[in-house]
């Protein structure tokens, strides 16, 4: 615990602005989802824009493509948040998803992990030049329920915050074992903020039945 708060320490004092940024905007577009505020989408905008910087400098491409997608969801989650209203409602109602389309987005989920682990579990022969993936299958599994927890958010679906919240214990793990500890703290917050978001949104959904 002592030499992970050391590295962490060390981390922070040596982060540099475009990080910083970066680390800001992601608490702050977290913060104004859980409040249902329609600032989370350009707050999520631009630490996905910074996000991108980052990932290119660093190499880091498959978290590159994956934050090209994350930008196109923000921009379809922002106009579906401003003009996918119900007819008669003021604003997109947070709602829970049915038993049927729950099954469904689980099912897809599993299958993106199994397709994008294989995929990242042979991608040293597809691309010789590339080093072999370290953790194919559970890489790929934050990937797959990442993009399933940004298109339910996208669509104000409370299940959404359910996905985060494995995503997080998953990234927080996956970090921590990769010895990039600031990180890894980083996604214990997001943990915490995944449970608030989920007992706020399903207070929301509760009301907007009544």
């Amino acid at each position: 615990m002592t030499e992970l708060l050391r590295q962490s320490l060390d981390y922070f004092l040596s982060i540099d602005l475009t990080e910083a940024a970066g680390l800001l905007f992601g608490l702050l577009c977290v913060y104004f989802l859980i409040k249902e505020n329609i600032l989370t989408w350009p707050t999520g905008i631009t630490y996905i824009l910074l996000s991108l910087y980052i990932f290119w400098t660093q190499q880091l491409y498959g978290d590159f493509l994956l934050h090209v997608f994350f930008l196109i969801l923000n921009i379809y989650g922002w106009y579906h948040w401003v003009f996918g209203k119900m007819s008669g409602k003021e604003k997109l109602a947070v709602k829970w998803l049915s038993i049927r389309w729950n099954a469904f987005y689980i099912i897809v989920s599993l299958a993106g992990i199994w397709i994008f682990g294989l995929f990242l579990s042979n991608v040293d022969i597809l691309f010789p030049n590339l080093i072999p993936a370290s953790v194919p299958y559970w890489d790929a599994a934050t990937t797959s329920l990442s993009v399933t927890a940004m298109w339910l958010t996208a669509r104000k679906k409370v299940e959404n915050w359910i996905y985060w919240f494995v995503v997080d214990i998953l990234a927080a793990g996956i970090y921590y074992y990769k010895e990039i500890y600031f990180y890894s703290l980083l996604y214990l917050v997001y943990i915490g903020l995944a449970v608030v978001g989920y007992l706020e949104w399903k207070k929301l959904a509760k009301e907007k039945a009544l």
